[in-house]
């Protein structure tokens, strides 16, 4: 009976369009109400426990806030350049430099939307230009713009660490391999089909211009260093990693590439001025620009915008945790796991129901909702059944890339739309080849567990684990 009404809610809520953390928090204090002898005040404290006691949650706002400083500033387009300038002159090489650039974003982003929109608004107009399809052009875009939470820093990576209790550096360290693979297949995938119709590359432009992109870029590809090798080197943990990416994200932004903020515009080298003349002129305009930036009006929002997105997903965790502690009081994931365990299901056939039921999902609901809701029923039969936990978060983050492409809550599609200008049935035309690649990719990573372990346990091997 509790499990059938709290089901019963919150689909119902879904189904008559009520936002998911709504429906979440509704359906958990209608549970708690009607069958639990928890009161309400013990509602309000779960929900302020649910983010609280999670040290991990925390590093959700600042990898927002970073993926925010870049977004606005012009690390997309140098980090575009510096791709076209490394593979633009292999057949199909714009579009795999498109690829290679999601990558790179996707390593200081966290955010697969962040990733399509940042990107995805410079080039596929520009491989339209070059004599791409459009429907191509977005297809690519798309679906390379998964690879957000995929390739860590992952927001959504963060959300199953904090519902499963597991490290966020090995799910981070796991992640790595899978993410430069799919990236790696899918500019196999577009070479083999740049091939076949034809499409055009661009002339290599030299090594002294691809170094020149390459130091361009480099305040951009810092922060995959800093992030990515402060974790795995066991310096910061994610937490504290993501607020020195919200920091460095402030001042590659404002005072490095100067794309925002009071020093928009300034060259670091004025015509005919010296060298040490323009290091002094600098410093000084820095120290300046530093307390003004406080007040400017462009910092000020994307602080703003930034701050919105991390209370609106928050909000949604929070909600779901309540509800996750439902599940955990009624002892819901444990029965279920019971009666799969005595139906004799083996590992790979519970991987099967387990992927189509998170495919399912995906179609319906937020990557971050899904975790929180499906992580506490699946973690435990997983691990009865020998599963290494964090293979499973990266198989679920995988399943969530799919539902990033999936009608109706697509998220990626929802961007693409937005940026070609085109109606949704035409994206998810546009998609639906590259989307097989995904489906495939999937199949590897369920069935072959070292693609996600061999970094975190030669890692831990190193450190003498």
């Amino acid at each position: 009976m509790t499990i059938a009404v709290l089901f019963i809610t919150l689909f119902g809520c879904m189904i008559i369009g009520m936002p998911i953390a709504i429906a979440l928090g509704l359906s958990s204090v209608t549970t708690i109400l009607l069958f639990s002898n928890d009161s309400l005040a013990s509602i309000a404290l779960k929900l302020f426990e649910a983010t609280s006691e999670h040290y991990t949650l925390l590093a959700i706002p600042f990898f927002i806030l970073s993926s925010a400083f870049l977004s606005t500033g012009g690390v997309a387009k140098r980090l575009i350049n510096f791709a076209v300038d490394t593979v633009g002159h292999i057949k199909g090489g714009l579009a795999m430099a498109s690829v290679m650039a999601c990558m790179l974003f996707a390593a200081v982003s966290g955010s697969s939307p962040a990733t399509v929109a940042a990107i995805g608004t410079i080039v596929i107009a520009g491989m339209v230009r070059s004599g791409y399809p459009q429907a191509f052009a977005a297809g690519v875009i798309a679906n390379a713009g998964t690879l957000g939470i995929l390739i860590p820093p992952s927001i959504v990576m963060l959300v199953y660490a904090a519902a499963t209790e597991v490290s966020a550096s090995r799910m981070f360290m796991a992640g790595f391999i899978p993410g430069l693979m799919m990236g790696l297949i899918l500019m196999i995938a577009i070479y083999i089909v740049a091939r076949i119709k034809g499409l055009p590359s661009q002339p290599f432009p030299g090594f002294r211009a691809l170094a020149k992109s390459g130091l361009i870029a480099l305040g951009g590809l810092m922060l995959i260093i800093i992030v990515l090798g402060s974790i795995y080197g066991g310096i910061a943990s994610p937490t504290e990693a993501a607020a020195v990416a919200a920091v460095y994200g402030y001042f590659i932004a404002v005072m490095g590439y100067r794309d925002i903020g009071p020093m928009k515009g300034t060259p670091w080298l004025k015509e005919g001025e010296a060298k040490g003349a323009a290091i002094v002129r600098n410093a000084l305009q820095m120290l300046w620009a530093f307390p003004k930036s406080i007040t400017d009006p462009e910092v000020r929002k994307v602080i703003l915008d930034a701050s919105k997105v991390s209370m609106m997903l928050l909000f949604i965790i929070a909600n779901a945790m309540l509800f996750a502690h439902v599940l955990t009081t009624e002892r819901i994931p444990h029965t279920i796991a019971e009666t799969i365990i005595n139906w004799g299901l083996p590992a790979w056939g519970f991987l099967i129901v387990m992927n189509i039921l998170l495919l399912i999902a995906g179609n319906f609901m937020e990557p971050s909702a899904i975790l929180l809701i499906m992580a506490p029923i699946l973690f435990p039969i997983a691990t009865q059944l020998g599963i290494d936990p964090i293979h499973l978060g990266i198989i679920m983050v995988v399943n969530m890339e799919i539902g990033m492409l999936t009608p109706p809550v697509g998220l990626n599609l929802f961007v693409t739309a937005g940026i070609t200008g085109q109606n949704m049935v035409w994206v998810i035309k546009a998609c639906l080849p590259w989307l097989g690649l995904l489906l495939g990719f999937l199949m590897l990573i369920t069935y072959i567990p070292q693609i996600s372990l061999f970094l975190p346990e030669y890692i831990d091997h190193l450190k003498g684990y």
